[in-house]
C-alpha cells in the first residue's frame, strides 16, 4: 500500500492559493508560467546532522582504553563522543541535567551517565546515532558517586546519605545487596560521614571495596562477609582516592592541600602525609595548608617511577594564578599552567587492567573551554597537537557565513597560507584518541565556514564532508595601532570593548576578494596573494556620513532643505571642498573628523594570505560617533565597495581608491527632484534630531565625498575634559556591538510587539506604515530611522524604460523600500583605473512589509544569476601573470522585448517576484503574520532555486521559485538565545548552520536526500577490537594464592543471593533505544559484525528458552512416570473384583 503523504496535498493547495496572491495585472506578461518548477514537498525534511566546537559548559569525562573514544557530559545534559579527527558525536538527555560521572563499558560499545537529577542512563554506543537503552531514576537518595569494575556487570551507585546500591547494567535493576552508612563506619562515630565522594574495588581482590567518604573516612568493606575489614581515618575532608596497582596502598587527596598515602592492613596511621605545594617550616611544624587538592591519579611504571598527577593544591598565596596541573614523577614535580579552571583529568594508560602496571602515556585535562592533552614520555611535558576544532570560541563567534559547493581550488589555497600559521612546539606523537571510523558518505563538495570573532580576527573552516577543520585564521587587528600600556585603550567612543570585533563581512570566493566591517564603523577590503608583501602605508580612506537635516523634526517641515547635487554626478568630477588638516577635538568644541581606531603608521609585513587592500574608516561628525555599519557587499567584476548604515550609503571604488557616492537614505528616494529631500517613512515621528547634524554647515554629497589625501589621518584620542552633559550623551550613544545579547533581545521584542500591534499596510507604491509605538521616548525613535539593511550588486535594467543590461546596485532598507542605482563603468585595463565611475539614483523600485533582508535575480528560466565576479589572480604575482588570468569586463548583451529576468525580493515579513524590466509584481507571499523573519536566503537545491527562511518563532520555511508555492514548514527552534540570530545562515544543497551556544556549530539539513544518506555519512564510534590479554599471575603466585583474587558478583549480587530491592528506591524507565537501536546500528563491517553479535544474542536467547521448555517437558513426563508406576504398584496384587 502506498504511504500517503499530505505534503502533495498541501502542495497543490498552496499552489492554487500561491497564484491567486499574484498582484500582477491582467495585461501583463507571465513569463514565469513557462519556468518547469521541480522542487516539490517531498524533497525536503529537516533534521540535524553534525556538532562542531567544544562542549559548552563541560563537567564531567570518560575514556575508553581500548576503543580509544573519549566522553565528555556538560551541564545541559548534553554527551560529546570523540575519536579520531573527523569521528565525533553529540547526543542529548531529554531532562537537560547536568552529567555529574561517566563510566564507559570498555570495549563494549556502552557507556553509563549519572545525571544530577538522580538518573542513570545505558547508552548504545554500536549504532551512529547513540540512544538510550535502559534509563533509572532514583526516588529517596542522591547520586554522588559511580564505580563500574573493569569487565563487570554491576554497577556501584553512591549518594549522599551515605550509602551504596548495586545495579546490573544488562538489565538495568537493583540489587538487594545494600551497604548502608551505619554498617560501614565505626559504631562510636556520633556524626554522619557524609556523602560517597569514592568507590573503588581492591586491584588484587574484586571481594575488597574501597569507600570514601568526604568527612575523611575510608573503609575497606569485605563483599562476602558483608562488613568493614579496616577503617582509615583523617582530619580533613577526602577529594579523591587512587590505588596502586598491586592493590597494597592507596592515596587519598585532602581539602587542606595534602596528600595522604595507606598501607591497607595499617590503618592506625598514614605511611605518608605530604603537602606537593606547601611550604616547609624549618622548625618542623606542619605545612600551612593549601587550596584543596581535587583530584588525584597514581600510575605505575615496568621501567621506572611512578607517576603522580593532581589538580589544584596550589598554596593560598599564589593569589590571581591559573589553574594547574602537577606530574610528580621521581625526585621531579613539573606545575603545567592552564589557561582555563580545570574540570576533570584522566591519565590514559596502555593496559585496561588495574592490576596491571599502568605505563602512563598521555594526560587528558578537560578545561572549561578547551580540552589539553599532555605526553608524559617526552621531556617538558609537551601537548599534543588537537585534531578537533575546539578552537570556534576562542574569541566570541560576532558573525558567520556558509558557504557549500565552493570553488574546488579554494581550500588547498587556503590551507597551503594557513599551514605556516600553526604553532610549534608540539608532540611529536599521534594523537592519542584514535577511535572510530570515518562515514561513507558520497557528500564531496567543498564547504567552507567563516566566522568573524570579538577580537578581530577571522577564521576559514574546511566544512567538507561533515567534518570541521581550520584553515587559516585572519588578524585584522594587525591594520590598527594596538594599545601599549595596560592602562592605555584603544580610543573607540561607540563600544566599551573589543573594538576590533567583526560586525558582517562580504565574500566572493570566486576571486577570493574578502570585504570586513568592524563595529568601530570601519571597513576593511582584502586580496589574497600566495606572496609576502610589506606595505609601507596601508591605504585609508575616511568617510563623512551623517543624517540628513531633513531627518530633524521641525515645526515647520516645509523649511529650508539642505540642497543636494543630482545623484548621477560623480564626486570627483569637481575639486572637492577644502577641509581641515587636522579633525578638531579640543576642549572647546565637539570632536569632529576624527576616527574611532588609528591606523597604524609603520610599515606592516603582510603574510601568505589575506592582505590589505584599503582601509575605510567612518568619522566623528559634529561631536557625534558615527553610526556602525549594517550592511555591506563588494563586486569584484565592478572593483566596488558599498555599505551602508542608518545615515545612508557610500559606494567606494578600492581599485582607484576614491569615495563615488554618500548618499542619504531619503536622496535615492527621490532622484528626480535634486533639491527637495522626501522624507523617510517614520520621519513624522521622530521626536529628537540629537543624533543628526544640525548645524548650519551645508552637506552635499561631494562635502561628504573625500580623498585618501585630502586630510590627514588624526590619532582619536580621548577628551577627559569634556562637559558632563556631553559625556552622558556619548554614553548612552554607545554600546558594545549592535547586535549584541541586549540590544538584539530589544530588537526583536520591539518587533515582535509592533508586528502584533501592526496595522494593515498598504502594497504598491504607498510609502505611509502606521506601527504602534513603545513608551520609549528616544532609542526607539533612532532605531526607527530608515536604515540600509541589503545590497545586491547586479546586471539589469534600472529604468522600466531601459532595455539593454547593465550593471547597477540593489539597495534595500528596514522601510521594506527597494531602490536600484545605476552604474556606469569604464573599459577594462588602465582606463578603469584612470576614468570616473558613473552613479545615478533610479528611485524606488518597490516596497514590502518589514525591513529588507535578501534581494536576487533569476533569468527567464528561473535560474539564479550570480553577481558578476573576475577571476583570481595573484596581485603579487608578474604582470604576465595578471594579464593572463584577469577577464576582461563583457558588454552588455541586449534584451528586447518582453520581461526577461525576475528580481526575488525578502524581507522580514514577506516576499515577492517582480519582473524587470517592467517591474511588475508577479507573485507575493506573505512569510509570517505574527512573527518576523531573522535569515532568508535564495539558494540552490536539486538543481533549481528555492527561497529558505527561518523565523524568530522558530519556523524554517522554503520557497519555491518563481511561484513562491510554501514547500516545507517546520517548527524547528524557538529563538531562545540571539545568538542563533546572529549566526543563523543557509547555503545551497540543502546546508544551514548556527551557533546553538557560544562554543558549538551546530550543522543541520533541509534536504530529504541528505536526511535519508545520513547514516552512511556519519562516523563509527564503535569498531571491533580484541581486548587485551590479562596480566600474568606468575608460577609462585599462582602457587601460593598470590595475584588478582575474582568474585562470583552474580551469585553475591543477584535475585537469589542478595533478594530483590525495594520498589520504591528507583523507578526502572526502558530507553528509546532498545533492541530495535541496536538493530539499527550502521551499514559497513561494524553494522555487520554488531548485527550479527545481536542475532547471535537472540539465537543463544532462544535456544535459552528452547532448553527450559525441553527440561519443563522431561520434568513432566519424570513426573508422570512416577505417579504411574505408584498406580502400578498400588494396585498390583489386588484381584478384578477388590479394584
Amino acid at each position: 500500500m502506498k504511504k500517503f503523504n499530505i505534503r502533495k496535498v498541501l502542495d497543490g493547495l498552496t499552489a492554487a492559493s500561491s497564484s491567486s496572491s499574484a498582484t500582477a495585472s491582467p495585461g501583463a506578461p507571465r513569463e514565469n508560467d513557462a519556468v518547469q518548477e521541480t522542487l516539490q514537498s517531498e524533497h525536503f525534511q529537516l533534521c540535524k546532522t553534525v556538532r562542531h566546537g567544544f562542549p559548552y559548559q563541560p563537567s564531567s569525562m570518560a575514556f575508553d582504553p581500548v576503543q580509544k573514544i573519549l566522553a565528555v557530559g556538560t551541564q545541559t545534559g548534553a554527551l560529546r563522543l570523540f575519536g579520531r579527527a573527523g569521528v565525533e558525536c553529540y547526543c542529548q538527555h531529554e531532562s537537560g541535567s547536568a552529567v555529574i560521572q561517566l563510566q564507559f563499558l570498555i570495549n563494549e560499545g556502552a557507556l553509563v551517565s549519572a545525571l544530577a537529577d538522580d538518573s542513570i542512563h545505558l547508552w548504545n554506543l554500536r549504532q551512529k546515532i547513540p540512544a538510550i537503552l535502559h534509563s533509572l531514576k532514583f526516588n529517596r537518595e542522591r547520586i554522588t558517586y559511580c564505580h563500574l569494575p573493569f569487565q563487570s556487570k554491576w554497577l556501584y551507585i553512591g549518594t549522599e546519605r551515605g550509602n551504596i546500591h548495586i545495579v546490573n547494567v544488562e538489565s538495568f535493576t537493583l540489587s538487594g545487596y545494600v551497604i548502608m552508612w551505619n554498617k560501614a563506619i565505626e559504631l562510636s562515630t556520633k556524626t554522619h560521614p557524609g556523602p560517597v565522594v569514592h568507590i573503588s574495588d581492591n586491584p588484587m581482590d574484586e571481594g575488597k571495596l574501597l569507600i570514601g567518604f568526604e568527612c575523611g573516612v575510608v573503609v575497606l568493606w569485605d563483599l562476602k562477609c558483608k562488613k568493614a575489614d579496616y577503617r582509615y581515618t583523617y582530619d580533613e575532608a577526602i577529594h579523591s582516592v587512587a590505588w596502586h596497582h598491586e592493590g597494597k596502598q592507596f592515596i587519598c587527596s585532602h581539602s587542606d592541600g595534602t596528600l595522604t598515602t595507606w598501607n591497607v592492613r595499617a590503618p592506625a596511621k598514614a605511611a605518608q602525609i605530604i603537602t606537593p605545594h606547601g611550604k616547609q617550616p624549618k622548625d618542623g611544624k606542619k605545612p600551612e595548608p593549601c587550596k584543596p587538592i581535587l583530584k588525584v591519579e597514581y600510575k605505575t611504571t615496568r621501567a621506572g617511577d611512578p607517576f603522580m598527577v593532581l589538580s589544584g593544591g596550589l598554596s593560598y598565596d599564589n593569589v590571581g594564578r591559573r589553574a594547574c596541573l602537577t606530574v610528580m614523577h621521581g625526585k621531579s614535580t613539573a606545575v603545567l599552567e592552564m589557561d582555563y579552571p580545570i574540570v576533570d583529568f584522566l591519565t590514559l594508560c596502555e593496559t585496561p587492567y588495574p592490576n596491571d602496571f599502568q605505563e602512563p602515556y598521555a594526560v587528558v585535562v578537560l578545561l572549561e573551554k578547551d580540552l589539553v592533552v599532555i605526553d608524559l614520555g617526552q621531556i617538558g611535558y609537551p601537548i599534543f597537537e588537537s585534531s578537533y576544532p575546539l578552537t570556534v570560541h576562542e574569541s566570541p563567534v560576532t558573525c558567520c557565513e556558509y558557504f557549500a559547493d565552493c570553488p574546488a581550488e579554494l581550500i588547498p589555497a587556503l590551507y597551503s597560507v594557513g599551514s605556516r600559521q600553526k604553532r610549534q612546539g608540539y608532540s611529536k606523537k599521534e594523537w592519542p584518541i584514535s577511535g572510530g571510523n570515518w562515514g561513507q558518505g558520497t557528500q564531496s563538495y567543498p564547504e567552507i565556514i567563516i566566522t568573524g570573532h570579538a577580537d578581530g580576527s577571522i577564521k576559514f573552516w574546511d566544512a567538507s564532508a561533515l567534518m570541521l577543520q581550520v584553515l587559516y585564521k585572519l588578524k585584522t587587528a594587525k591594520v590598527f595601532e594596538r594599545a601599549r600600556g595596560k592602562d592605555e585603550k584603544p580610543n573607540t567612543d561607540i563600544v566599551d570593548e573589543d573594538p576590533f570585533a567583526i560586525q558582517t563581512l562580504s565574500w566572493c570566493p570566486e576571486s577570493r576578494m574578502l570585504c570586513v566591517a568592524g563595529v568601530s564603523a570601519h571597513v576593511i577590503i582584502y586580496r589574497f596573494s600566495k606572496q609576502e608583501v610589506t606595505t609601507e602605508e596601508v591605504p585609508l580612506l575616511e568617510v563623512r556620513m551623517q543624517c540628513e537635516l531633513s531627518d530633524v523634526d521641525s515645526p515647520d517641515p516645509g523649511g529650508e532643505q539642505t540642497p543636494t547635487l543630482p545623484p548621477s554626478s560623480s564626486p570627483q568630477e569637481s575639486e572637492p571642498p577644502p577641509q581641515p588638516s587636522a579633525g578638531s577635538n579640543s576642549s572647546d568644541g565637539p570632536r569632529d573628523n576624527i576616527p574611532c581606531l588609528q591606523v597604524r603608521s609603520s610599515p606592516l609585513k603582510q603574510s601568505p594570505g589575506y592582505q590589505v587592500e584599503l582601509v575605510v574608516q567612518l568619522v566623528w561628525v559634529s561631536g557625534e560617533p558615527p553610526q556602525q555599519i549594517s550592511t555591506l557587499a563588494i563586486n569584484s567584476s565592478y572593483g566596488l565597495v558599498v555599505f551602508g548604515n542608518s545615515n545612508g550609503l557610500a559606494v567606494v571604488d578600492y581599485l582607484q581608491k576614491l569615495l563615488l557616492l554618500n548618499m542619504g537614505t531619503s536622496e535615492l528616494c527621490s532622484p528626480s527632484d535634486a533639491q527637495k529631500q522626501l522624507r523617510s517613512p517614520r520621519k513624522a515621528r521622530q521626536p529628537s534630531g540629537a543624533l543628526c547634524e544640525s548645524n548650519d554647515g551645508s552637506n552635499t554629497s561631494e562635502d561628504r565625498c573625500k580623498s585618501p589625501t585630502s586630510e590627514s589621518t588624526s590619532p582619536c584620542n580621548s577628551d577627559d575634559e569634556r562637559k558632563p552633559k556631553f559625556m552622558e550623551k556619548v554614553k548612552f550613544k554607545s554600546r558594545r556591538f549592535s547586535r549584541t545579547v541586549a540590544s538584539d533581545f530589544a530588537k526583536m521584542s520591539r518587533k515582535i510587539s509592533s508586528s502584533v500591534e501592526q496595522k494593515a499596510e498598504q502594497d504598491g507604491k504607498d510609502n505611509s506604515f502606521t506601527r504602534s509605538r513603545s513608551s520609549s521616548v528616544t532609542s526607539i525613535d533612532r532605531e526607527s530611522r530608515e536604515a540600509i539593511s541589503s545590497f545586491l550588486f547586479c546586471e539589469s535594467f534600472p529604468r522600466k524604460a531601459d532595455t539593454l543590461l547593465s550593471p547597477c546596485l540593489l539597495v534595500g532598507t528596514t522601510q521594506g523600500s527597494v531602490m536600484t542605482v545605476a552604474l556606469s563603468l569604464p573599459p577594462g585595463g588602465d582606463q578603469r583605473l584612470q576614468q570616473p565611475i558613473g552613479i545615478a539614483s533610479c528611485g524606488t523600485l518597490v516596497q514590502l512589509k518589514g525591513g529588507i533582508l535578501t534581494m536576487a535575480l533569476l533569468d527567464a528560466a528561473g535560474t539564479l544569476l550570480p553577481p558578476s565576479y573576475e577571476p583570481w589572480y595573484d596581485p603579487n604575482a608578474s604582470d604576465e601573470e595578471k594579464v593572463r588570468r584577469r577577464r576582461p569586463a563583457s558588454p552588455p548583451s541586449s534584451q528586447e522585448g518582453q520581461d526577461c529576468q525576475f528580481a526575488v525580493l525578502c524581507s522580514e515579513k514577506q516576499a515577492k517576484v517582480v519582473a524587470m524590466p517592467s517591474q511588475t509584481c508577479l507573485h507575493k507571499h506573505n512569510i509570517t503574520e505574527t512573527s518576523f523573519v531573522l535569515r532568508v536566503d535564495v539558494v540552490l537545491m536539486g538543481g533549481a532555486n528555492c527561497i529558505a527562511c527561518f523565523c524568530a518563532n522558530g519556523h524554517i520555511m522554503t520557497l519555491s521559485l518563481p511561484s513562491l508555492r510554501p514547500l516545507l514548514d517546520v517548527n524547528y527552534l524557538p529563538l531562545t538565545d540571539m545568538r542563533i540570530a546572529r549566526t543563523f545562515c543557509f547555503s545551497n544543497l540543502g546546508q544551514a548552520l548556527y551557533l546553538t551556544s557560544p562554543a558549538e556549530i551546530q550543522r543541520i539539513t533541509y534536504s530529504q536526500e541528505t536526511c535519508d544518506n545520513l547514516q552512511e555519512m556519519l562516523s563509527e564510534l564503535f569498531t571491533p577490537v580484541e581486548t587485551p590479554e590479562a596480566p600474568n599471575r606468575g608460577f609462585f603466585k599462582g602457587l601460593f594464592g598470590g595475584g588478582a583474587q575474582s568474585l562470583d558478583r552474580e551469585d553475591l549480587f543477584g535475585e537469589t543471593g542478595a533478594g530483590k530491592a525495594s520498589r520504591s528506591l528507583a523507578q526502572h524507565i526502558p530507553g528509546p533505544g532498545g533492541m530495535e537501536g541496536m538493530k539499527g546500528a550502521a551499514s559497513g563491517v561494524v553494522g555487520e559484525l554488531a548485527r550479527a553479535r545481536i542475532a547471535l544474542d537472540e539465537r543463544g536467547q532462544k535456544l535459552g528458552e528452547l532448553d527450559e521448555r525441553t527440561a519443563a517437558m522431561m520434568a513432566s513426563a519424570d513426573s508422570f512416570s512416577k505417579h504411574a508406576h505408584d498406580m502400578m504398584l498400588k494396585y498390583k496384587d489386588k484381584k478384578w473384583y477388590q479394584l
